[in-house]
């Protein structure tokens, strides 16, 4: 039996194109695994504290469930960063951009709030961070998704440069919030 020889987390704040670039990665041929349809078909979702919240990814229970196996496995979800992965792939969007994404999909204030200073803040980069030492970053502001599975698979392939943590940098915006 083959086991996983590299496992991709492709991660972000909601918004950032994550189902888009994955969805462009599984037509070009790649094994992509949905982390919250994987965890559902395994029975790791708890339901949340409140009615009508989403469901919880039992996120303990999920790193010690077998992965599809391949040569290269891609795991898509603002979640995947907190799996064990070879390399972890941030997409990364200006808080502004994110914002007009958020309420188009209907989302309440409260909720993109939340999201948009979690991405201003680089929180799942830094998250990132402290599980891997392989983290990289796509600023998908102005990409479509064939554009960022692109950057995405060129970083897989060892093209980094412009990708390492840090040079992504909102503060700019945060500072107009005040």
């Amino acid at each position: 039996m083959r086991a996983v020889a590299v496992r991709v987390a492709i991660t972000g704040t909601p918004g950032t194109g994550k189902s888009s670039s994955c969805a462009e990665l599984i037509r070009l041929g790649y094994v992509v695994v949905d982390l919250a349809q994987f965890a559902a078909e395994k029975g790791l979702l708890r339901k949340g504290r409140k009615a009508g919240t989403p469901a919880i990814v039992d996120v303990e229970r999920l790193r010690k469930v077998p992965f599809p196996e391949g040569d290269l496995v891609f795991v898509c979800s603002h979640l995947s960063h907190l799996l064990d992965a070879d390399k972890v792939i941030v997409l990364r969007c200006s808080p502004k951009v994110l914002e007009k994404r958020l309420k188009a999909r209907g989302w309440p204030d409260a909720k993109i709030r939340e999201n948009v200073e979690a991405e201003a803040i680089d929180l799942i980069t830094v998250e990132a961070m402290q599980r891997c030492k392989k983290v990289y970053e796509v600023d998908s502001t102005k990409l479509d998704s064939a554009e960022a599975a692109r950057q995405i698979i060129e970083i897989v392939k060892g093209s980094v440069k412009g990708h390492k943590p840090g040079r992504i940098d909102w503060s700019e915006e945060i500072l107009s919030w005040y």
